[in-house]
């Protein structure tokens, strides 16, 4: 699986299941049994940006410089 048919079912869940972005990967990788630590590089930039925006809007990070996401 590539990243943008990653993004595309992670989308999907997003829409059905109505979840956050990172709620959705969560799941796709308990459901998938795939351990979330290796997704990283199958996450898009677009993908990385909404779950960005959800954590600073959740204030899991900071807006400031230096908080970013570790993928």
């Amino acid at each position: 699986m590539n990243s943008k048919e990653f993004s595309i079912k992670i989308e999907t869940i997003v829409k059905e299941k109505r979840l956050t972005h990172m709620e959705a990967v969560l799941w796709y990788c308990e459901q998938n049994e795939v351990d979330p630590g290796s997704v990283g590089s199958l996450i898009s930039k677009s993908l990385k940006e909404k779950i960005e925006m959800e954590a600073i809007d959740l204030r899991l990070i900071n807006k400031a410089p230096g908080g970013k996401l570790p993928i």
